[in-house]
């Protein structure tokens, strides 16, 4: 038997599956779970390693995409409206390469196509500049704070902010590492002008991880996409700023949700 990742749950309705980002895990979603639980069956997972989910044997995407699958067929779920973030946005680009029929929109937050450039040294850089204070053992608990205030942009939910830093804290050294192991081997490129469900790009207009500019560019090449920037915020858009995050999903949403009551 497979072992599913964990997941935190809220609500009736249409299906709202939440994907979190390196530096989070579903409880970082918690706003958003009491937004939109009236409305939708809102699921927020913890990624393999992350949470209660096992890590997997070997996470690389197209791994993520089916542990994405296996959750979403335990739950009997035949289509969902998919929100990444970050990472996360990342997971939800390989799902929607592969099962695109499991979708009923895509959301895109602070997130991109690829990262970074296409040659090793970079990539290899990268990893040891990110990892050197694990290497030189501190704690992700120790870095929370700093990393969390390089996030965020102006002006940030006290509440939010401290929600942010929590979640980092207790994210596991070792999926921390092979997350973001993970996130310099991917590029899904090519498959943005595939991309047929309906499809919001939301950036922040103070994000420096997924500038907006660069998200622009790529809602540019999905067919119909849907591109918003959120002012003020950085990459942690949905906890630094939840208001205008979450009335800029129910936008998106409201059209989807008003088919479905009239079912």
């Amino acid at each position: 038997m497979k072992a599913l990742p964990g997941y935190l749950e809220a609500g009736e309705g249409p299906v709202l599956v939440m994907l979190h980002g390196i530096g989070g895990d579903g409880e970082s979603f918690r706003l958003q779970l009491e937004h939109f639980a009236p409305r939708y069956r809102c699921i927020a997972w913890h990624m393999p390693g992350y949470g209660d989910s096992p890590p997997l044997p070997a996470m690389d995407f197209p791994a993520l995409a089916a542990a994405l699958l296996d959750l979403l067929d335990s739950l009997a779920v035949a289509q969902a409206h998919l929100l990444g973030h970050s990472i996360g946005g990342m997971v939800a680009q390989e799902f929607v390469a592969h099962y695109p029929e499991r979708l009923a929109s895509l959301i895109l937050s602070a997130t991109s196509p690829a990262f970074g450039k296409p040659d090793g040294d970079w990539q290899r850089q990268f990893l040891a500049e990110r990892l050197a204070p694990l290497d030189a053992g501190q704690r992700l608990a120790d870095l929370a704070p700093t990393i969390v205030d390089s996030l965020v942009g102006d002006n940030p939910d006290p509440d939010g902010l401290a929600r942010a830093r929590a979640c980092m804290a207790r994210v596991p050294e070792d999926a921390y590492r092979t997350a973001m192991t993970a996130l310099v081997g991917f590029d899904r490129r090519n498959n943005l002008s595939t991309i047929t469900v309906p499809t919001l790009v939301l950036a922040g207009e103070r994000d420096n991880n997924a500038p907006a500019m660069m998200m622009a560019r790529m809602a540019a090449r999905i067919p119909s996409a849907r591109y918003l920037c959120l002012p003020g915020a950085g990459h942690l858009a949905y906890l630094e700023q939840p208001s205008l995050f979450n009335a800029a999903v129910s936008g998106f949403l409201a059209p989807y949700l008003s088919c479905h009551e009239h079912r």
